[in-house]
């Protein structure tokens, strides 16, 4: 497969366009997949919690701190494995060795004894998967065609995550841990990661190195953060993270202990936001790139508030609940647009990856690294639906500044610029 595309390389920003479909579905949907198998080891401690927490004697502030740690050496890790992967031009080889690494933590938090220990395996992790999804959007926008690449960039980050690691984890895992263990749960989630290493090692290339006019100069970070739609971005991850980190970390434990649903069923139900967010992930993109990013960032910013609000108030039917769950979790659809795709677009797209892990990086840093701890010290003081409430606040924030977006759809914009061009020849 390699050599049937070498001639391709060097060939500039338009040479996802030269290049086969084939190649282009192929790149995009096995770094989905490994992003997918990376989630399923992230996740897989909020699921297991209502396990971990009585056998390992956890507060639910501890509780937080494991969701705080692995955001923070996350964003550490994507600031910095991004901005060397700018700067090296070598991108398959730091997915190949994050894929491994993080699939080794996995196996070491199925072995931790206590609380610092499993600590420590979640600092790892974090570590190891920071920079996995800078560096695969940085990959997708050298090979993939700019027509596609907001959809590309949708399924690459969400699809493999949410059918994998929120979708297929609670279903596979709960019943593991039931019935030998929530650590064996550990060691499964470890497996596959290795599969998909050996994957992209073997069957995709190295991006070709961009080639550009030398007379236009490169945009500078400092430049490109004085862009707005860079800074509402990092804003609204900041936000979203908060809002994602916290319904994690804090969901399964409301809904078993405050409302007391069996484990199977939260199982059920935390699946149906993968779901939604499989489904979401090529969807919302794809409706982005007809429509234009900014209306479809304000509606969906705004849907989240039904979740929360769902799992507070509603006392139905535990399948409308999930009706609830599958549609106020569609904003999940949005993480592509404003961690890579607005960004790339609005200033120079050599700047993707680093941009991806300044993003990621300030939403982990300040949303995923405070939010679960402050979550959690709210549910030790004010009970499990603290966290929900602080859901809550988080989407209606992200909502408004949305408003201020400047679109940035290719094909939004060029349909906007027709008349105009028209009208001054």
């Amino acid at each position: 497969m390699r050599d049937d595309h070498m001639g391709d390389a060097g060939q500039g920003t338009g040479a996802g366009q030269a290049r086969g479909k084939g190649y282009q579905i192929w790149v995009t949907a096995l770094l989905s997949l490994n992003f997918g198998i990376l989630f399923f080891d992230r996740n897989a401690l909020n699921f297991l919690m209502p396990f971990v927490q009585p056998d390992l004697k956890l507060t639910n502030t501890q509780v937080g701190m494991f969701s705080s740690a692995l955001s923070l050496t996350w964003a550490l890790s994507g600031l910095l494995v991004g901005r060397i992967s700018d700067k090296l031009g070598s991108k398959k080889p730091v997915v190949v060795i994050a894929t491994i690494a993080f699939c080794l933590c996995s196996f070491i938090s199925g072995a931790a004894s206590s609380f610092l220990m499993l600590l420590g395996a979640r600092l790892l992790m974090g570590a190891a998967e920071g920079g996995v999804m800078p560096v695969s959007h940085a990959m997708i926008v050298s090979e993939v065609a700019p027509e596609r690449r907001g959809l590309a960039m949708g399924v690459a980050q969400n699809l493999g995550s949410n059918l994998l690691g929120s979708g297929l984890a609670p279903i596979l895992l709960v019943p593991v841990a039931a019935a030998v263990g929530w650590r064996t749960g550990f060691y499964l989630a470890a497996v596959p990661g290795l599969v998909t290493a050996a994957l992209i090692w073997f069957t995709l290339r190295e991006p070709p190195a961009e080639v550009h006019d030398e007379a236009t100069p490169k945009v500078t970070l400092r430049e490109a953060f004085a862009h707005r739609n860079v800074i509402l971005c990092a804003l609204i991850a900041i936000l979203l993270v908060s809002y994602l980190v916290v319904c994690w970390a804090f969901m399964p434990l409301y809904l078993t202990k405050a409302r007391g649903f069996a484990p199977e069923t939260m199982g059920w139900l935390m699946a149906t936001l993968g779901i939604s967010a499989g489904i979401g992930s090529f969807v919302v993109p794809a409706i982005s790139d007809a429509i234009g990013r900014r209306p479809v960032m304000i509606f969906f910013s705004f849907l989240g508030v039904i979740l929360p609000l769902g799992a507070l108030y509603y006392q139905g039917s535990t399948l409308v609940l999930a009706a609830i769950f599958f549609i106020g979790w569609g904003l999940n659809g949005l993480f592509p647009m404003f961690m890579a795709t607005i960004p790339a677009e609005s200033v120079d797209p050599r700047l993707t990856a680093t941009l991806t892990g300044v993003v990621m990086g300030t939403g982990e840093v300040l949303g995923g690294v405070l939010s679960p701890f402050f979550a959690g010290a709210l549910a030790d003081s004010y009970g499990l639906s603290a966290p929900l409430w602080l859901m809550l606040v988080c989407t209606v924030l992200a909502g408004m500044l949305t408003l201020g977006l400047i679109e940035s759809a290719p094909r939004v914009v060029a349909r906007r610029l027709t008349p105009a061009l028209a009208a001054g020849t």
